[in-house]
C-alpha cells in the first residue's frame, strides 16, 4: 500500500511512500467525514490517495481569494 499526496488544483505530485501507517499517524483523525471524503480516495489495489494542496496553488488562492469558488484554477 502506498500513500500519495497531490494538488488538487494543479496536480502535481507532492510525495508519495510505502510506509504501513494507520489514519492516526497520518493526521485523517483530525478531518471530519465531509473533508475525509473529499481529500482521501482509496484505490482498488489499496493505494491511498491524498488531495492536498500546494504552496503555488496556496499563494494564488490567497491573492485571489474568488478563486476558492473554482474547482480549479490552473490554465
Amino acid at each position: 500500500m502506498a500513500i500519495h499526496y497531490r494538488c488538487r488544483h494543479c496536480g502535481v505530485g507532492m510525495g508519495s511512500f510505502n510506509e504501513q501507517l494507520d489514519s492516526q499517524q497520518l493526521g485523517f483523525h483530525h478531518l471530519n467525514e465531509h473533508e475525509r471524503q473529499e481529500m482521501i480516495r482509496y484505490d482498488n489495489n489499496g493505494d491511498v490517495n491524498v488531495d492536498v494542496i500546494c504552496e503555488d496553488c496556496q499563494e494564488a488562492l490567497e491573492r485571489n481569494p474568488d478563486y476558492h469558488q473554482l474547482e480549479t484554477f490552473i490554465q
